[in-house]
């Protein structure tokens, strides 16, 4: 049974490249410090968050250089091995439930020094939904990179990168000075948190929705994108009718129709949810088809070796465009002639922090943050502790040969 915390520590993100995002913003500290007045809020001085020290240091929240006498931890990415404490409670995303190969040193420290490991990942409601998300600003970055991959290759006022903008509302002031041409035609996959995210900015762009069907049908006088549900994009190699609940049960023995869109499309966000099992939804033989309309594919998702093959790898804020030759399948420099410009940057939302942090520190006060200080009645941190004092907790257990390192 999870126990009620009382003395709560924002850490200093140590993880590399330095994330600027933060669990709770200034105002939200404050906020949390008046609703719980029993709560001691600390925060870790930082020299690289989106909200300075004296942003917090004016909302009135005592800042600190350790975290020694806390007794929760809070962080949003991976806390490094060298900066943890002993016998701490943490809540961060720790990337380590599917055995991720680059975090099974952290897993060991966490279980070496005694720590409870609680995962915003892992923190769901009783109907089994997730609670906290960053997705939402994954579909707003990825949207507005790929109009600037498009900018790229067509010219045109420069796009600012979205880590240089200050926030949401002066991104949006630069993709509103830029002239979207009028026979732009996008195709998304996706309509969860990430693809409502995307549609957000392709709507403030002016750029109209249309129907799956319409989109491959009709003429329009302005840019338009449409979104395909699994039906829109999936068919059965049996030629028999889609079964939506039996695709999700089991997506195997399906065909991607998305050609037929890429074949319209100039742009394709890809913001969808994939299952290992399913098929491929743009195959190196799709990228070859001498009638794919396709320049610009910005791959959201970012599954690399997944189900878009011109997704090679990841690629990097500082660094987020690069070319997919089409007739070889191999990667040659963004604008290159018979090529794709592919986005694939694996950690969007670190490009908006404030918005990002402020929309995140909402859910985490809201949702979260009573069954931390609190009575955990319905068990939520219980369903989100990787590791107990150090020990794997029985719905983790899977993770022991992980864990060991093997």
């Amino acid at each position: 049974m999870a126990v009620p915390y009382s003395k709560i520590g924002i850490i200093r993100e140590g993880k590399q490249p330095a994330d600027r995002r933060v669990p709770l913003t200034p105002a939200q500290c404050r906020r949390v410090m008046e609703r719980h007045p029993h709560l001691d809020l600390v925060v870790q001085r930082s020299p690289v968050r989106a909200f300075t020290d004296a942003e917090y240091e004016a909302a009135g929240i005592t800042l600190v250089d350790d975290l020694n006498d806390r007794e929760l931890i809070l962080g949003v990415k991976e806390v490094p091995v060298d900066m943890l404490l002993a016998g701490k409670s943490y809540l961060f995303f720790s990337h380590t439930i599917k055995k991720q190969a680059h975090n099974q040193k952290l897993l060991r420290a966490v279980l070496d020094k005694g720590i409870t490991l609680i995962d915003h990942e892992l923190l769901t409601n009783p109907h089994g939904e997730r609670v906290l998300a960053f997705g939402y600003w994954a579909g707003v970055v990825g949207a507005y990179n790929g109009f600037r991959a498009w900018q790229l290759l067509h010219g045109g006022p420069a796009l600012l990168p979205a880590h240089e903008c200050h926030d949401l509302e002066e991104l949006e002031r630069h993709l509103h000075a830029y002239p979207l041409p009028k026979d732009l035609r996008i195709v998304m996959t996706g309509g969860g948190r990430v693809g409502k995210g995307a549609m957000g900015v392709l709507e403030r762009a002016g750029v109209e929705r249309v129907a799956p069907d319409a989109f491959l049908a009709g003429t329009f006088g302005g840019p338009i994108y449409t979104v395909l549900g699994s039906a829109d994009l999936y068919e059965r190699t049996d030629g028999k009718p889609f079964d939506k609940e039996a695709f999700h049960h089991d997506p195997s023995g399906h065909r991607s129709k998305l050609l037929r869109y890429a074949q319209r499309a100039q742009i394709y966000m890809a913001c969808h949810f994939w299952d290992a099992r399913g098929p491929k939804i743009l195959s190196a033989e799709d990228l070859r088809n001498e009638d794919l309309a396709l320049q610009v594919v910005a791959d959201i998702s970012c599954d690399v070796d997944g189900p878009i093959d011109c997704t090679l790898k990841a690629s990097t804020i500082a660094d987020p465009f690069f070319g997919y030759e089409r007739s070889t399948g191999q990667e040659v420099p963004a604008g290159a002639p018979g090529s794709i410009t592919v986005m694939s940057v694996d950690n969007l939302p670190c490009e908006l922090p404030r918005d990002a942090s402020d929309a995140f520190g909402n859910d985490l006060i809201e949702r979260v943050l009573p069954h931390l200080v609190g009575n955990d009645a319905e068990g939520m941190i219980d369903r989100a502790t990787i590791a107990r004092g150090g020990h794997l907790t029985d719905h983790f257990s899977y993770l022991t040969d992980y864990a060991a390192g093997h």
